[in-house]
């Protein structure tokens, strides 16, 4: 038991480790060369850095830090060990990656410039390092959104929290009581629009958002896994052969429900089932067959804990 433990506490700390570093990758290397900031205290770094030459990392965890300070004195010690060392970990990995690689783009053309030539337009001048390149904002976009998303999932996966800019976020919440999620899109959102301000230039927000959105959805699939699940509720007069057709066909369970239509108020049968998307449609592609009066009402599970499906204990 205790073997199994350390084990999960290692892997858990691997992932941390996993998830700064790809999450340093995407900041340094494709969005700060594009002047972006997808939220959060990196992002606001990243404008800081361009208006008031210093460093991302320094910038962030003079940030970063009072926040988890004033977030722990504020909302108690909510904000565990790997959430600190993530913080930590991401400054260094970024600190490495600003003193050896700079901020140089990945994706460009293959062209730097020393000064903008009058016949190029739409140059992007990389920060600090006193040279243009020709930009491809959509596939950086796409790509820092899935660099972050992988590493921001893979952090969430170890038990770890982003803290940052959503502390700011809960502190409000706590005080406003508007709910978190509408905060934490606001606090983003003025940070994204900050590059708005400092460089003048609507594709940099838009690109900004669209990197939060690619990010959001990637997370979902690193911590949520590729699985989907359907939830369906049927109420049928052909209870046996649909009961029978989940038990041996489908090799699924369900549970009965009796309750009474509201017109004529007779007693109904319905049965409730969880499966997998395969198993979905096995029984969609059968449901006429076995009742071609049959209601069925569908919906979308994003996870399902217990016996058959993902365990109850916590990864």
């Amino acid at each position: 038991m205790q073997r199994e433990r350390i084990k999960k506490e290692a892997w858990a700390y691997l992932l941390v480790i996993i998830g700064s570093a790809l999450f340093a990758i995407g900041d340094v290397m494709f969005v700060s060369p594009y002047l972006m900031a997808p939220g959060g205290t990196y992002g606001l770094a990243n404008v800081l850095n361009t208006v008031w030459p210093w460093q991302i990392s320094w910038y962030a965890i003079c940030m970063d830090v009072p926040l988890l300070l004033i977030g722990t004195w504020i909302l108690g010690p909510r904000f565990g060990i790997k959430t600190v060392v993530s913080t930590f970990l991401i400054f260094a990995f970024t600190w490495v990656l600003e003193r050896t690689w700079g901020y140089d783009p990945v994706i460009h053309d293959g062209i730097f410039y020393s000064e903008p030539p009058a016949t190029v337009g739409s140059l992007v001048e990389v920060p600090h390092g006193g040279a243009w390149f020709m930009p491809d904002y959509f596939l950086n976009t796409v790509v820092a959104g899935i660099i972050y998303g992988i590493s921001i999932g893979l952090i969430f996966k170890s038990g770890a929290t982003s803290g940052g800019s959503d502390i700011i976020s809960m502190i409000l919440h706590k005080y406003t009581k508007i709910s978190l999620g509408t905060l934490v899109i606001i606090v983003d959102s003025c940070i994204t629009l900050s590059t708005l301000i400092a460089h003048g230039q609507i594709r940099l927000p838009i690109y900004s958002i669209l990197i939060i959105y690619i990010e959001g959805k990637v997370i979902d699939l690193v911590v949520e896994g590729r699985k989907s699940y359907k939830t369906v509720f049927i109420i049928t007069e052909e209870v046996d052969k649909v009961r029978n057709f989940i038990l041996n066909d489908m090799h699924r369970g369900g549970t009965f429900f009796i309750g009474k239509g509201l017109y004529q108020g007779a007693e109904r049968t319905m049965i409730y089932c969880s499966m997998e998307r395969a198993d979905f449609v096995k029984l969609k592609n059968n449901i006429h067959s076995l009742d071609p009066h049959a209601f069925v009402n569908v919906m979308s599970s994003n996870e399902i804990l217990g016996e058959g499906f993902k365990s109850l204990t916590a990864d």
